[in-house]
């Protein structure tokens, strides 16, 4: 494939965040492509009501960007994903969130990164970015960073995401249902990777491909953290294994135990194993068919 032609399809996928979406939308402005590639956006709306319909449309209207707009009104994560995909003209795709936002040089940092390395598909880091200043027990348990890697380091699917990826389109070609539905609720991205990888694709990291998470408020709460555990367990369900499993029978009691003790280094040692603690509870509850947040997606939960 020439790369001076190559055409990259940015996907995001939304649910009733048009501020957020809008905002996300805007940073696609003026990327940088190097004139290695041109791109296009699709939007694929996952609610009913299509509330993203006229948020995309004003876009697509002023920035002079090829942009597509479609609707899964089923909702569920992973049909959304395919959606996008479905409608995704490129020779790659790539994935941003509607709460996030990338820099300018993303795109091209992750196709040269791709192309250079000979690889399926590129990761990039997720930072967070607070418009108000978070509690500090928040910062100093770094909640809200992701770990991150050295450029080129290949990848296993448990360190995968599609919250800032890029991948070849063709790895999908041939695939009816790339993102499996019984993951509605998330996983699919991993367990996309993971069988992916099966099939022998490579995906590598990129350190330099930085996109923004943007943190409002209302995700710095202990609930929403708690929350958002518990689902990521509940979530795993179809990766589970006898070992994952005897591994969270021992640590629910031990982490009990240890909670009360705990809370005496600060509350953001006391979170911490709050948190993992409800995501061994989660994933319990979905050994036992248990589902305490019922079909919940709480974005960024992945």
């Amino acid at each position: 494939m020439s790369t001076s032609n190559a055409h990259i399809s940015i996907c995001i996928c939304t649910f009733k965040r048009s501020e957020l979406l809008a905002r996300s939308l805007a940073e696609l402005r003026g990327l940088e492509t190097g004139g290695l590639f041109d791109y296009s956006v699709v939007v694929a709306d996952n609610d009913s009501q299509q509330s993203a319909r006229e948020t995309v449309s004003q876009f697509a209207g002023a920035s002079g960007i090829e942009t597509l707009y479609c609707a899964e009104p089923v909702q569920n994560i992973a049909l959304a994903r395919n959606k996008a995909v479905q409608n995704a003209r490129g020779d790659f795709v790539a994935f941003i969130d509607d709460d996030e936002f990338p820099a300018k040089d993303w795109l091209v940092t992750l196709f040269q990164t791709c192309q250079e390395h000979k690889v399926d598909g590129v990761l990039g880091p997720v930072k967070p970015f607070f418009d108000q200043e978070p509690p500090e027990w928040i910062k100093r348990g770094r909640f809200c960073e992701r770990p991150e890697h050295k450029t080129g380091t290949l990848l296993d699917w448990r360190e995968t995401r599609t919250g800032n990826v890029l991948f070849r389109k063709q790895i999908v070609q041939g695939v009816a249902e790339p993102f499996r539905r019984e993951f509605g609720n998330g996983g699919e991205d991993q367990d996309f990777f993971r069988r992916m990888m099966q099939k022998g694709h490579r995906f590598i990291w990129c350190n330099e491909a930085v996109a923004y998470e943007v943190v409002p408020p209302e995700r710095c709460r202990r609930s929403y953290m708690l929350k958002r555990a518990l689902l990521r367990g509940q979530n795993e369900r179809h990766l589970l294994h006898a070992r994952s499993i005897a591994k969270s029978i021992i640590a629910i009691p031990l982490y009990l135990i240890l909670l009360p003790f705990l809370l005496l280094f600060g509350q953001h040692v006391f979170m911490k194993y709050s948190i993992k603690l409800l995501d061994h509870a989660g994933k319990l509850a979905a050994v036992f068919g248990l589902k305490p947040l019922g079909k919940t997606y709480l974005s960024g939960s992945n």
